[in-house]
């Protein structure tokens, strides 16, 4: 039998990889559950290797190789479906989200990057790096919204937020950037674009205190979660891991406003901005 060919780079190749992987492990007669206890992760880490949703690393490339036999194909070929514009760790969440059916999210600071404004996204990225030139500032801020246009589509995916009231009090940019950033949001509320919540602060504590989340599903691939903290983030798919932070934001849902009340608050406070003097 002959065996897989290398990869062209100008197809798609995290997805062609995938397929591959898929063949090598049926090949050898093993389920996805059966290849990850070999290789020390789960078989739902296989299963979003094999749909193209994780990124396939050097090391683990190698591994693949030894275990399926397939001559070093994979190591070969892994380096075309890792190219990305976006650094690590994000480079895999950001890949991830534009294959996703559906993302939930819990953000306690921000507005999340899906539904940032430009002058939103600028003026958190100067912090982030003082010393970076105008040059890169803007890069990054194209490549937000360029992350952004996956909901030009009219239905999918399926983005359910829920934002701390504290993001929408913390003056980014100052009240102009914070009242067309806020309006915004309420704008695509309005579209039905979005399914939007506030968690306000007179929940007090709740579960997700200490950092943000994002649930991912997908058509063809096991569900994924992605915490992040400062200038770091880690995916996780274990299936126990998935469901207990699934829970977690099933429990913020409970404690959030409603999506009108929600909107009618992200409304009053766009007003009370831009009637606001700039300093």
């Amino acid at each position: 039998m002959a065996g897989p060919k290398d990869l062209d780079p100008s197809s798609s190749p995290r997805a062609l990889l995938g397929a591959e992987l898929r063949h090598a492990r049926e090949r050898r007669g093993l389920s996805q559950e059966q290849l990850g206890q070999r290789l020390f992760v789960s078989g739902s880490f296989i299963g979003q290797l094999e749909a193209g949703t994780r990124r396939m690393q050097p090391e683990f490339a190698r591994m693949l190789d030894e275990v399926l036999e397939t001559d070093g194909f994979f190591a070969r070929n892994c380096g075309a479906a890792a190219k990305s514009k976006y650094e690590p760790p994000f480079e895999e969440v950001v890949e991830a989200e534009a294959q996703a059916t559906a993302i939930r999210q819990y953000t306690s600071l921000l507005i999340p990057g899906l539904l940032q404004t430009p002058a939103y996204a600028r003026a958190v990225d100067r912090p982030w790096a003082p010393m970076a030139s105008e040059e890169a500032i803007e890069e990054w801020v194209e490549g937000r919204m360029e992350r952004a246009r996956l909901l030009d589509h009219p239905t999918k995916p399926v983005l359910w937020t829920v934002l701390d009231e504290a993001a929408l009090h913390r003056k980014i940019g100052g009240p102009a950037v914070m009242a067309e950033a806020l309006r915004h949001v309420a704008g695509m509320a309005h579209r039905n674009r979005i399914i939007m919540q506030v968690l306000p602060f007179n929940v007090g504590a709740h579960a997700a205190m200490q950092g943000s989340l994002k649930l991912m599903e997908f058509a063809d691939a096991p569900p994924l979660v992605y915490c992040e903290g400062v200038r770091s983030g880690r995916m996780e798919d274990d299936p126990a891991t998935v469901a207990q932070l699934r829970f977690v934001y099933d429990l913020l849902v409970a404690s959030a406003l409603s999506q009108e009340k929600s909107l009618a608050l992200i409304e009053a406070l766009a007003q009370d901005y831009a009637h606001e003097e700039e300093p």
